[in-house]
């Protein structure tokens, strides 16, 4: 009998803003036919973590949060680089899949926003391409990774019978003030901003088709009936 894939670690992002009547929703994407994984499925934007994640060279570029803090967080027995790494690895892969980006200027000189956006976009594509890696990218923009935006939600391992395994850390963030999530890119079909409600309801009528830790965090979120609710819970 075959012994069970080692799990790869993985980051996702719950993406969230105020929605009518005092409710919120939650930003999802629709993942293309031809993918080797999860294939026309709905999920949160995430992705493997991947060694610059976690390198020196990337943890010297954050901020807001210390390795410790992040160890703790997790509850892990990894060393707190590493735990820091699936942060770091929440926000690439956010910023790659859905533009969104949170990054702050640790000198806290002023910058011109409208040609930063501009510039981090022309440069975007060739990160998700593996054609330029994050700490480059912030480097030579004086930029660092603002991992307060993010806080840790859950944790979900793939089970073992699946031949393809993630070790996930699931993340919640709101959506920051002048910034517009894209609605396709490489790994994105199409994108959607919707409530936990109807989120759920499309995948029990099957329209949208999901993995079970997506319709677990969307059943998290759907007992908070007020954007100030959700805020309070998880300090957004």
């Amino acid at each position: 009998m075959a012994l069970p894939a080692n799990p790869l670690p993985a980051s996702t992002v719950v993406l969230v803003r105020p929605g009518e009547g005092g409710g919120f929703e939650v930003f999802m994407n629709r993942r293309p036919e031809k993918m080797e994984t999860y294939a026309g499925v709905y999920v949160f934007p995430g992705g493997c973590v991947e060694k610059d994640d976690c390198s020196q060279e990337m943890v010297a570029l954050t901020h807001g949060l210390a390795p410790a803090e992040a160890r703790a967080a997790l509850e892990s027995e990894l060393d707190g680089e590493v735990c820091l790494g699936h942060w770091v690895a929440a926000v690439r892969e956010l910023f790659e899949e859905a533009g969104i980006q949170f990054f702050v200027n640790p000198a806290a000189q002023h910058t011109d926003e409208t040609k930063l956006f501009q510039r981090l976009a022309s440069k975007r594509q060739a990160l998700q391409l593996g054609e330029l890696n994050l700490s480059s990218l912030l480097a030579a923009e004086r930029l660092a990774c603002d991992l307060s935006r993010l806080k840790y939600f859950s944790h979900r391992i793939t089970p073992e019978h699946y031949k393809i395994r993630f070790d996930t850390r699931f993340y919640i963030a709101a959506l920051p003030k002048n910034q517009t999530p894209l609605p396709t890119s490489e790994e994105v079909a199409e994108s959607l901003w919707v409530t936990p409600e109807k989120a759920l309801a499309e995948s029990e009528s099957g329209k949208f088709p999901m993995m079970p830790p997506t319709i677990a965090v969307l059943r998290t979120l759907a007992r908070y009936p007020a954007w100030g609710k959700l805020c309070e819970a998880y300090r957004l």
